[in-house]
């Protein structure tokens, strides 16, 4: 069984997942929002039938002083439509702050050109959210 992060975000939502041993992380892809959940839980559907998911890591974007910030309430409606739809699955939310720095300092040493960040940070922001979580059961 594998483990699936999500970075959820206004515009798109940052996908990764493990491997089947649950050691590493590996980026899966950037989901375009379009204003609308349901083209996401579309894509977990089709996600969830290619792999065998046991368990779904949200990425709960907290204030720097760990207060509820207004895009953290929205995750959490997020995380109750998961919840709902896939009641058979673990869902969890985790901290995420500074994911997004994280990732744009991995992409600035990498040398990622500008153009293609858009399109991966949420994915690599993904990946961080689910190695938290993965440290965090260690």
């Amino acid at each position: 069984m594998r483990i699936l992060g999500i970075d959820y975000g206004e515009a798109r939502v940052g996908v990764a997942i493990t491997d089947g041993l649950n050691i590493t992380a590996q980026g899966l892809e950037t989901i375009q929002r379009n204003g609308s959940d349901k083209v996401i839980l579309r894509r977990l559907d089709e996600i969830l039938e290619q792999y065998e998911i046991d368990t779904i890591v949200v990425g709960m974007p907290l204030n720097m002083n760990g207060t509820i910030s207004e895009r953290a309430k929205i995750t959490e409606q997020f995380i109750h439509k998961l919840k709902c739809k896939y009641n058979q699955i673990k869902i969890e939310a985790i901290d995420e702050r500074l994911t997004t720095v994280e990732a744009h300092k991995t992409m600035n040493f990498l040398e990622v050109n500008k153009n293609k960040k858009k399109n991966i940070v949420d994915t690599i922001s993904a990946m961080y959210i689910l190695e938290t979580y993965l440290n965090k059961l260690k």
